[in-house]
């Protein structure tokens, strides 16, 4: 990004007229890009420099609620004020209650209502998602009457692609298409004209199943209803984008036990501090694989090729259990794995692992013969490889279904347990068959 390194330049020598020449060659989106790809200090001073109020709704939770520490509630309030009402109630839930209640006295009425209305719901839900700015229209109205109504506004709300309509106790009753309203005679009522296809969306529904609707039908909008079926909002494609990459980025950085919204630049006792408890976690897996190689020390020391060759057996099952582990955790968030096609994934899968175990068994056998002039440590190896991809197969499948039963993220539990498996059957595999046929037996 070369104007990062500009900006970058003209904020070390303080350059006011550089700065300011490329701010207003940039979109608060990518100004919010800038600010994140920032080092503290710099991004203080960028910060007291920009629109922050049209900036804020970009920025990614964590510098936000750093950038809005030593904000105004009335500038706040402002910024609020400006944004759509989805991006507005992510804002004030990074707030504290306090500052929340504090933010809305400041605001005009019909604001406070607007926001009032959508921070009832959980932000991961359809109704936290969704936007109060649309049109409505009754069944009973003329296409005539419509055009009128239309014609008091100044501007439509942005991405409006449908008309809700809804009945006499605001029920939501279908859509009018604006395309169905400029082609249909102007004496058709609404309800002859209107479309039944859209499904009102559920306000209580989650902000993914939501994601996976607008997918599945190529949504561009869909309405929200609460409980009685009242119209309460609408979603747009833009709010279901930032979900999509939500979720992307929960499931990159969950893998590493990291936060997607974790700030690069944060200081450095905070990044630690995050980072902390996943390594102590890891630790503990790390030592009780250490443990189980410590039963098997005195077959170590009399046969040393085991140690050489005992990382390969545990690094191909865990690139096996990998392999199935994204696959599931993947057709659980697609939601494509039920209770009724589980049982044909799990034998698929464990086929996979003997045909893969069976193939790079043979290959590892052959390499350790050549190498260590010992048949049996070949046949060892090839037994050890095999049982540990089939337990590396059968672990990828069940452990994110378990972790989902149990409410645990299997995108961000799944690697550490998956591989604390692998590990640990792999070198007790080796080592075991090891122990029984070249120690008590004899190489």
């Amino acid at each position: 990004m070369p104007i990062l390194d500009s900006l970058y330049d003209a904020l070390e020598q303080g350059s006011q007229s550089e700065i300011e020449k490329l701010l207003t060659e940039l979109h608060p989106s990518e100004i919010a890009d800038i600010l994140e790809s920032l080092p503290q200090k710099q991004r203080e001073d960028l910060w007291q420099q920009v629109e922050q109020d049209k900036v804020l709704p970009y920025l990614n939770d964590a510098v936000r609620v750093e950038l809005m520490q030593d904000m105004p509630a009335a500038q706040v309030a402002t910024a609020a004020e400006g944004m759509e009402t989805d991006d507005a109630v992510d804002l004030l839930q990074d707030l504290s209650d306090e500052m929340v209640e504090e933010v809305l006295t400041k605001m005009e009425r019909q604001h406070y209502q607007r926001l009032r209305q959508v921070l009832f719901y959980p932000e991961d839900s359809a109704g936290g998602l969704m936007n109060t700015d649309f049109l409505v229209v009754r069944v009973d109205m003329t296409l005539v009457m419509v055009l009128r109504y239309l014609r008091h506004f100044d501007e439509l709300p942005e991405k409006t692609d449908v008309l809700m309509v809804v009945d006499s106790k605001n029920h939501y009753c279908g859509v009018l298409s604006i395309t169905d309203l400029l082609t249909h005679s102007p004496k058709l009522t609404v309800k002859e004209v209107m479309s039944t296809d859209i499904e009102a969306i559920p306000a209580d529904m989650s902000a993914h199943e939501v994601a996976l609707l607008f997918e599945q039908r190529d949504f561009l909008s869909a309405p929200v209803v609460d409980k009685d079926g009242v119209l309460v909002g609408r979603i747009t494609i833009d709010d279901v984008v930032d979900v999509i990459r939500a979720e992307a980025d929960h499931n990159l950085m969950g893998a590493a036990g990291l936060d997607e919204e974790d700030d690069m630049f944060a200081p450095i006792l905070q990044t630690t501090r995050d980072r902390a408890l996943w390594l102590g976690i890891n630790l503990g897996t790390a030592f009780l694989a250490s443990y189980v190689i410590g039963l098997f020390e005195s077959t170590l020391e009399q046969v040393v090729a085991l140690a050489v060759l005992m990382p390969i057996v545990a690094s191909m099952g865990g690139i096996a259990g990998s392999q199935t582990l994204t696959i599931v955790i993947r057709g659980m968030a697609l939601e494509q794995i039920t209770d009724n096609n589980t049982p044909f994934l799990l034998r698929k899968e464990l086929a996979v692992s003997l045909l893969n175990g069976f193939i790079w068994a043979v290959v590892v056998a052959l390499i350790a013969i050549l190498w260590f002039g010992s048949l049996k440590l070949g046949l060892i190896i090839g037994s050890a490889l095999i049982i540990n991809l089939f337990c590396a197969a059968l672990a990828g499948v069940l452990i994110p279904l378990i972790l989902r039963r149990l409410s645990i993220d299997p995108a961000l539990a799944g690697g550490v347990i998956l591989t604390t498996v692998t590990d640990v059957i792999g070198f007790a595999a080796f080592l075991g068959l090891a122990t029984v046929f070249l120690v008590h037996f004899g190489a």
